[in-house]
């Protein structure tokens, strides 16, 4: 089992990326998947989740309105738009899948910030210049 997250790069405030997190060896469609942050010197956050179906998510309040998870089970990916980049946003991001019923049972919210995760994906690099 696999996830692979990408899509990050550098990118002046303002701007737009889309990561991508992708499956291998598990059955994405029912898994919730959430997206976490880690900036140098700071613990993990999560940012975003998004329900097996993709209708039900969830972000932090420093990325509503800017930030918007999708997934494409066919394709076993989730997205993640983030939108008006700020410094602030600048950290490794990663990916990671919730098995099993715990998403229901907790709440998407509460799986998120407590990064009551099964398996984390390996990050990739998002840098915001001022």
């Amino acid at each position: 089992v696999q996830l692979q997250a990408s899509g990050g790069g550098l990118v002046q405030a303002g701007g737009s990326l889309r990561l991508s997190c992708a499956a291998s060896g598990l059955t994405f469609s029912s898994a919730t998947v959430g997206w976490f942050r880690q900036a140098p010197g700071k613990e993990r956050e999560g940012v975003s989740g998004i329900n097996p179906s993709g209708d039900s998510t969830y972000y932090v309040d420093s990325v509503k309105g800017r930030f918007t998870a999708s997934r494409d089970n066919a394709k076993n990916t989730v997205y993640l738009q983030m939108d008006n980049l700020k410094p602030q946003d600048t950290a490794t991001y990663f990916c990671a899948a919730v098995l099993g019923v715990r998403a229901q049972t907790l709440g998407l919210e509460r799986v998120i910030k407590t990064k009551a995760v099964d398996i984390w994906g390996q990050g990739t690099q998002v840098t915001v210049s001022s």
